[in-house]
């Protein structure tokens, strides 16, 4: 297997804030990566995994020289204990880093956004006038889809309200984070499973069908073959998603698909990256393993970690 080290630190919390820009809301529980798992089409998941998604961006640009010097910073920091090797728990701990990181910087730059008063909370009609206030003043008319801006309105009133937990039309940071970040909190998980099947459910029978399952994930271009990861996903929806056999996903099933507690995503993909790695199976990779696998991958897919090792107070 080529380098899948490169990708580790996705953040697989890439859940967005409602804004009129129609971005994509929360389908499931956020993965590391947007891209799908498939070693075999490609290690852009695991890419991602490794340095968090808008550091692979930058890090896709440096040449093979700077890919290997910013990289072995990175696993300078990662080597908590400073042995030279990177263990299992070293690795976990460093995705779930990345991962708190980017909910953190995504909240920062929303709270400065929306906190128009700047008095340290962020109310409702502070949020919905930022946010709407134009197309609210024309009732949307200005707007293509009217429908649409309409209902986005109607979600995230319905998910704010959600986040204020004692109900005062005022959010404070954790709730804030709540609102934008639903799916890392308990209280939360009614509103992620209800708007992924509303997201999911074209055709508005409260439940999704096998179509909808993957037509959410891959629509064909003229003449494309369904790749295989399409198939494994129909296997997967008719064997484990729909646990009753009924031919759809109910909110109880889409709560098992979306939200499985006992699943450590981080975990997983530190148990992917060193096997895929260590070349010694001595269950730790080391720095000459690492850039060994450098060798597999386009200079392309290999470097963008941008700011990050400027960052001497991130761990």
């Amino acid at each position: 297997m080529q380098l899948l080290f490169l990708g580790t630190l996705a953040l697989f919390v890439g859940v967005t804030v409602a804004v009129p820009a129609q971005e994509k809301r929360v389908h499931h529980k956020p993965d590391l990566s947007d891209h799908v798992h498939d070693d075999a089409h490609g290690y852009q998941y695991d890419h991602e995994a490794f340095l968090g998604k808008e550091e692979a961006k930058t890090f896709d640009q440096l040449s093979p020289e700077e890919s290997k010097e910013r990289l072995g910073k990175i696993v300078d920091r990662i080597d908590t204990d400073k042995d030279g090797f990177i263990s299992h728990a070293e690795l976990h701990h460093w995705i779930k880093h990345r991962q708190r990181k980017y909910i953190e910087e995504n909240v920062d730059k929303h709270w400065k956004e929306y906190d128009q008063n700047k008095d340290g909370k962020i109310g409702w009609i502070e949020y919905k006038n930022t946010t709407y206030g134009y197309y609210m003043d024309v009732e949307f008319d200005d707007v293509d889809d009217k429908a649409s801006y309409k209902a986005m309105l109607t979600r995230d009133e319905r998910r704010f309200k959600s986040a204020d937990r004692d109900g005062d039309g005022v959010a404070t940071r954790e709730e804030f984070t709540a609102f934008l970040h639903p799916e890392e909190f308990d209280h939360m998980r009614d509103i992620v499973i209800q708007e992924t099947i509303e997201d999911i459910d074209k055709n508005g029978d409260g439940k999704i069908d096998l179509q909808e399952y993957i037509g959410d994930m891959f629509t064909p271009e003229n003449g494309e073959n369904e790749p295989d990861w399409v198939t494994t996903e129909k296997k997967h929806f008719s064997e484990f998603r729909d646990m009753n056999k009924d031919g759809f996903l109910d909110a109880n099933e889409v709560s098992h698909w979306i939200l499985p507690g006992e699943v450590d995503h981080a975990d997983n993909e530190a148990r992917h990256l060193i096997h895929e790695t260590d070349k010694d199976n001595d269950g730790r990779l080391s720095i000459s393993e690492i850039m060994d696998k450098m060798d597999f991958i386009k200079v392309s897919t290999i470097t963008d970690f941008g700011t990050l090792v400027e960052d001497h107070d991130e761990l």
